[in-house]
This record gives structure tokens, sequence and C-alpha cells, in this order.
């Protein structure tokens, strides 16, 4: 439960913040942003609150990277009376006011940021200064001085809009973040080169019908199902998690009829509709602080698909097989992308992403980390792309080669790479389902590793 303040509390900060005021701009003789949350009511402390003022500050930190601006001084405080952030910048005040001001008008989430400007003599900038209109009122839009003096609207009703503005943020971010880096992995695992068999910069390995430009399409037309699938969790995260898999079949259907048009019927991402899919909206169902652990997202996936093998085999026979995970399910007892999702990825969890961050921590780039990691993944887990086109003896054989090569070298160089590429590619090779999985590892990876402000 957030503490709430007292009037006397805000007062004290309040002169803590004129005097941290004073001394910065006594200090640096520089104009000055200080940054506070406009929050109506006695808890000026939360985690949503704290969430939009994050975001807040992630603005401003782009901005700074447009103007081409390095604070000299920067500092921040949470505390029950309110989060506070405290910027010097060595520009002109009326500039930074510009910047200020386009951040809490350009958005509902704007309104609730308060980022005042300071001058270099402690004199603040006004909106009037650049022509601009005062603040509008939450609830009603008309001038917030105003309603605020004459009390117009009940505290319950601002803390109510409030509390809608941050919900309704937060899960804007979260759900288009979760989508902008499944693309982002999406490009990564495509650009990953040489890779055996793949489509890569290098060629189009065991292809003849797509190449790296028509994975790039097919990426972009993903970025909508992405973010519908984190929507989709974050609407069902209060029910049980089958409800959330559920919601997915009618948008997985729709997502790879928008794959196929973009790439003129190509099959480029099927598998990755199907798994990266889950795994967005898994993270739609977690906190966004659960991100950072692969480990819980995919519980989480686990959780959402409990049962799928069962249910989708469940009347397969010799005689009915009809697709290749049908026959290999009958004959071998493989589950392939179902087994894996349902007991939570452990090809990306256990082999996959220690690869990578192991590849990563030893200074190799994308290219050879995530080639290592591929064939980690091909070495210990079974790819059904590649019994599709040779055998279940020749894929056997094929993970015991890649076991003895790895054991003496974990991450191989681009031209020991590029000798796999161009056998895979002589017998027809593809490990479509290993590459996937791939991509899944840069996902986790990007969310394990990217400093980022929810942290």
């Amino acid at each position: 439960m957030s503490a709430q303040v007292s009037l006397m509390e805000m007062l004290d900060a309040r002169e803590r913040r004129v005097q941290h005021q004073q001394m910065l701009l006594q200090q640096y003789h520089k104009p000055l942003i200080c940054f506070t949350m406009n929050i109506c009511g006695p808890v000026k402390d939360s985690p949503l609150i704290r969430r939009g003022f994050e975001r807040g500050r992630q603005l401003l930190q782009q901005q700074f990277f447009r103007a081409k601006l390095t604070p000299l001084h920067g500092d921040v405080s949470r505390e029950a009376t309110g989060c506070e952030a405290f910027y010097v910048l060595d520009a002109d005040p009326l500039f930074i006011k510009t910047f200020t001001t386009d951040i809490e008008d350009a958005t509902p989430l704007g309104r609730l940021f308060d980022m005042d400007v300071l001058c270099p003599d402690g004199r603040k900038v006004e909106r009037e200064e650049l022509h601009l209109p005062g603040r509008r009122c939450l609830i009603c839009g008309g001038p917030a001085k105003v309603c605020s003096s004459r009390r117009i609207h009940m505290v319950a009703e601002l803390q109510a809009k409030t509390t809608a503005i941050l919900t309704e943020a937060r899960d804007h971010q979260d759900t288009a973040d979760a989508a902008r880096q499944a693309v982002r992995a999406l490009l990564y695992e495509v650009t990953t080169t040489p890779k055996p068999g793949l489509v890569d910069r290098r060629n189009s390995g065991s292809h003849r019908d797509m190449d790296v430009f028509t994975f790039m399409d097919s990426a972009a037309a993903l970025y909508p199902y992405f973010e519908a699938c984190a929507r989709a969790g974050r609407a069902t995260a209060e029910q049980p998690a089958p409800e959330t898999f559920a919601a997915l079949r009618p948008l997985g259907c729709q997502a790879e009829g928008e794959m196929l048009d973009a790439t003129g019927g190509v099959n480029t991402h099927k598998g990755a509709v199907f798994s990266v899919g889950i795994t967005c909206a898994a993270l739609g169902r977690l906190d966004r602080e659960c991100w950072a652990d692969p480990a819980r997202v995919l519980t989480e996936v686990s959780a959402m698909t409990a049962g799928l093998t069962d249910r989708d085999f469940a009347n397969v026979t010799a005689e009915n097989a009809s697709t290749v995970g049908q026959r290999l399910y009958v004959q071998y007892g493989i589950t392939g992308v179902r087994g894996q999702v349902e007991a939570g990825l452990p090809a990306v969890l256990k082999v996959g992403l220690p690869a990578l961050e192991a590849g990563r921590a030893m200074g190799y780039d994308f290219d050879r980390a995530g080639g290592g990691a591929l064939l980690a993944i091909l070495a210990n887990s079974t790819d059904t792309n590649i019994i599709a086109r040779s055998s279940r003896e020749r894929q056997l054989v094929l993970t015991g080669e890649l076991k003895t090569l790895l054991a003496k070298t974990p991450y191989p160089d681009k031209a020991a790479l590029a000798a796999l590429d161009d056998r895979f590619i002589a017998e027809n090779l593809s490990p479509g389902g290993s590459a996937d999985l791939l991509a899944l590892t840069y996902l986790l990876y990007f969310f394990k590793t990217e400093e980022t402000v929810h942290e």
C-alpha cells in the first residue's frame, strides 16, 4: 500500500527542492530543469507513479540526444513525497523550455509532468514566453489554474483520472517495447552471419524462394501482431494462463496472413508467429520488472501452454498423421515446438541464452556469439526441419558431430561457420526450428541485459 503524506511533509519537501535548486544554480551558473510529477491527493509515490516518472526521464534523455546536449549535472530522488530529477544544461533557457513543453503537451501522460526550467538567476521560464497557452485541466480541458483555484473537481475524480492516464501510458509502453524487441530479435537472427543452411547476409542458405530482404519484410509486417499479443497478455493477466493462450489463436491466424502477404506467399516466420507471439503474451501478463528474468518469463510461457501437446496430438495415429510434426510424434515421440513451449523453452533457457551470454562476455560480436548459440541449440535439441529435409538418423549423426565440434570450439570463427554453411547447403539442410529458438534467445537477452528506465 502506498504511503500517504501530510501537508507538512509536502511543504518540507518543497523547501528542500528549492534549496537544492539554488545550490545547483550557484554551483554551475547554468539553466536547470527540475522535473516532478503533478499528482493530486495524499499519495505521491507508488510503482505506477514511478513508471510515469521514469518515462518522463526517458523522454527528457531522448531530447538531450536530439539536441546533442550532455547534462553538466543530473541527480534523481525518489521519496514518499514524490520523485524529483534535476538536470543542469549548457543551453539557452528558452530552447530548453521549448522541448520540455513539447514533452508536456505531446501525450496525456505529459499532463502529469511538471518540467520547470530555471534561468541561472533563478527565474522560472514561463510557457507564455513561448506564446503557449497555460496547462489544461485533466478533467474538463479548461484552464488548469482556474479549476485548481476554484476546486471545481473532486480529489477522487482527479485521482481516478491520474491513475487511468498512468495505467494507459504504462501498458502502451510495455506492449510497444515487447513488439519492438521481438522484431529486433527477428532481425538479429536473420542477419547473424554465417548460419549453416539458413538465410543470412552471406546467402539464402538452403532456400531458393527467400533472402534476407524477404525476412526483413516479414519481420516488419509482424510488429502489430507482437504488440497485439502483448496487449492480449496484459488484458488477460488476471485470468488463468491458458486463457491468454486461447486468445492468441485468432491473432496468429491473421498474422500468418499478413506475413504471407508481405512476402508474396513465402513462409519466413510461421514458427516465430507461434513461439515469439506466445512469449510476447507472457511478457504482457507479467509486471515489467519480471521481464529481465528469463526463467520467470518462460515459466509463464509454460503455464500458458500447459497440456498443449496432448491436446494437439490426442487423436493422431499412423494412419491419419498428415503433417511432418504429426508423423514425427507418432513415429518417434518428438513433440517439436509444442513440447518446447510447454516445457518452458529449455533449449533457449538452458542452452541458447547461456551460450550467447558467454560469447558476448568473451568479447565476441553477435555474428560469432549468435553463431555459437545457434549451433549449441541445434546440437542439444531436435530440429524437426532437419529431419524433414533428411532423416531422423541424419539428424542424430549431425547433432553428434556438432557436439564434438563445440567441445573443441564453442564459438567457431567465420571461416568454420561458412564451411558448415556450405555443407548444409550441399545436403539441402536448414535448421529453421533452431533459428526460431535463436530469435527467442535474442529477445530474452535484450530484456535481460539492456539497461532500461524501468530497472
